[in-house]
């Protein structure tokens, strides 16, 4: 494959939107001539089983929120919902949506060039999500930049504009420009803040992190591969920023599933450094993991 390209975050860390315009338009021309070689390596997809919805089994614990009518969102799959500047999403929601019920939900930011279909293919979330409840949303990938940013920062309001969603329990994951875009939203604050985000692959490093501010405590699991050609160490480095960011303390310590865990953070502010094993190119495939951490990080808003 050549030389590795320049991160992503090398377009993302300045403060100057001009700049940033500039800088992104450089990276994008890279991976775009790096994405077609990268997509035909095959990267693993899941089954379509796994994209298919599943009822979830609601309970009292589910707060009733919304009045009936109120969201116009049907149950089930709404494959070509649009931005503003004409980003394409899926929604899709548990088999026996319950539109008066307060959803949380998970928004997926795709690798670059990869629509919303493979996406879902590439995570496999959809069917696992659905039944333990959650709304989950795909968008499209598009070259990142300033306006770019703003505009996947629409997606997480417009969902829950249609469909009942719990603002304080918004999720957000992807992988590699997709984790870069679910990181970027948060430091740069373009969107509904999320309660956890769990990027995967992401462009990320300590240093251009440092360019920004520390959000409010939130819970973090960053996801990276040990073998990543593209982004080497930026996991490690990013997993460091956001436990500072946390206010976590002392050395992290490993967990029975395989993840390293900051001790002593502020209320709210878990964090986490997952490394898998595998190319730049590959999902992590601990699903349950993830939705697992994503339950509890929402779980005191029930």
């Amino acid at each position: 494959m050549g030389s590795r390209p320049p991160p992503l975050i090398v377009a993302l860390s300045s403060l100057s939107a001009r700049k940033l315009a500039v800088s992104v338009a450089v990276v994008a021309i890279v991976l775009a001539a790096l994405a077609v070689p990268l997509w035909r390596a095959s990267p693993a997809l899941y089954a379509t089983e796994e994209s298919r919805i599943e009822p979830h089994a609601y309970t009292a614990e589910d707060p009733v929120a919304c009045v009936a009518g109120a969201r116009p969102g049907p149950s089930g799959e709404s494959a070509s919902e649009e931005t503003p500047a004409g980003t394409r999403y899926m929604v899709k929601t548990p088999a026996n949506y319950d539109a008066t019920r307060a959803h949380p939900l998970i928004v997926v930011f795709a690798p670059h060039g990869v629509n919303r279909l493979l996406s879902e293919r590439f995570v496999g979330l959809t069917r696992a999500a659905t039944r333990a409840g959650f709304v989950i949303a795909y968008a499209d990938s598009r070259p990142l930049d300033t306006k770019v940013l703003e505009d996947l920062g629409r997606i997480p309001a417009m969902v829950a504009s249609r469909w009942c969603i719990d603002e304080r329990r918004v999720f957000f994951t992807g992988h590699s420009d997709g984790g870069t875009a679910a990181t970027a939203l948060v430091v740069l604050r373009q969107s509904i803040p999320p309660v956890a985000i769990a990027p995967s692959a992401a462009g990320f490093r300590g240093a251009d992190l440092a360019a920004y501010a520390c959000p409010p405590p939130m819970a973090v699991m960053v996801q990276h591969s040990g073998n990543d050609e593209l982004f080497p160490g930026f996991g490690r480095e990013a997993a460091a920023w956001w436990a500072a960011c946390n206010g976590c303390r002392g050395t992290p310590e490993p967990r029975s599933d395989g993840c390293l865990a900051y001790p002593s953070c502020s209320a709210g502010g878990i964090t986490l450094y997952c490394q898998s094993a595998g190319r730049h190119i590959d999902w992590p495939r601990k699903n349950e993991r993830l939705l697992a951490f994503f339950e509890s990080a929402g779980r005191g808003f029930r």
